[in-house]
């Protein structure tokens, strides 16, 4: 069942709607039209007693003004381009430097500050639309995005990405959801795994140096679920630098889950299925108590982890990795999955 009501205006009076995904078993997605945003997923715990998965903003004005990206779709281009650059058939594209005026991350934020197009498609599955110009945060192309979400009786939630544009561009779609299993301060006793033999390490901008690196015998190893505070704090550059995670993890091949999470607390587990090579595990590393999320509740470091399914960062840069230079009229398609259980 999909329901519809009105959420709140931007502070530039655009309508912001939200829509109410429910299944048999009480299971709900809420997802707004402001950045076709995942805004709360409730599950039900061991004990059966619902409640919120998701870090984030009860209101517009936290989703629009406080938001470090929480439960947005993310493009052009997820993750992050070096200096802002790069070239297509010998032309060179300047895009938006978002980040600390040095580089473009998530595709300049246009399409998490948009307010989408939504079709209810059936009792079970929404489509939200938009359209990106030519030119866009310096990006070639307009694009046509489409982002479906339906969720189904066994607790999964199935998010499927389309673009297509009309000149040569980049593309690169994920969900940026900070989940949260228990509720509670931090996620550091989440026990994670991720089907991943390697990394790719970043520089200090936190763009991939170029290398990938084995995981095994590092922090880096979560091929056996360990909880994720156990190895944060290891004497390791690369997680001093980013002060936790913020790293992309090559997935091995397999029909297997990507990555799952267990909260041994609440008892309530979450499961990642991709399409795609990359994953990029984030820890809220810049929490820090100041932004104040769902029910005045600040949110502190390390208050909820982001898997975002994904090609690699920086990928228009680094021609030995696989890319995603779509010519024009190609489709960009994919799809990730996560599926909540308890146990």
């Amino acid at each position: 069942m999909i329901t519809k009501n009105f959420f709140g205006e931007t502070s530039d009076g655009r309508r912001v709607d939200i829509y109410e995904l429910k299944n048999s078993n009480e299971t709900a997605v809420d997802i707004i039209t402001y950045g076709a945003t995942v805004n709360n997923i409730f599950t039900k715990d061991k004990n059966g007693v619902s409640g919120d998965i998701l870090v984030g903003f009860d209101d517009v004005e936290g989703n629009e003004k406080r938001s470090s990206s929480h439960g947005v779709t993310v493009g052009r281009y997820a993750n992050r381009i070096e200096n802002g650059e790069f070239t297509i058939d010998d032309v060179k594209y300047e895009v938006y430097k978002n980040e600390k005026g040095i580089t473009c991350v998530h595709g300049g934020d246009e399409l998490s500050k948009a307010v989408w197009n939504a079709i209810i498609v059936d009792d079970n599955c929404l489509e939200m639309s938009y359209t990106s110009p030519d030119g866009s945060m310096g990006f070639p192309g307009r694009v046509e995005f489409k982002v479906t979400f339906t969720l189904y009786e066994n607790d999964s939630l199935k998010i499927d990405y389309y673009a297509v544009s009309d000149k040569k561009t980049v593309i690169n779609m994920t969900n940026h959801s900070y989940f949260n299993l228990s509720g509670g301060e931090n996620v550091l006793s989440t026990e994670l795994m991720i089907n991943a033999d390697a990394y790719t390490p970043t520089d200090e901008r936190s763009i991939p140096t170029g290398e990938i690196r084995p995981v095994e015998e590092t922090a880096f190893d979560f091929r056996a679920a360990k909880p994720i505070g156990r190895d944060i704090g290891a004497d390791d550059e690369q997680l001093i630098m980013c002060r936790g995670y913020d790293h992309n993890f090559c997935l091995n091949e397999g029909d297997g889950p990507a990555a799952t999470a267990y909260d041994p607390e609440s008892g309530r587990m979450l499961e990642v299925y991709t399409d795609l090579l990359g994953l990029q595990l984030y820890t809220g590393n810049f929490l820090d108590g100041t932004v104040v999320g769902k029910g005045g509740k600040p949110m502190q470091k390390h208050a909820g982890f982001c898997l975002e399914t994904q090609f690699y960062p920086n990928t228009p840069n680094m021609p030995e990795w696989p890319q995603c230079t779509f010519d024009a009229g190609e489709k960009f398609t994919s799809t990730t999955v996560f599926k909540f259980s308890v146990k």
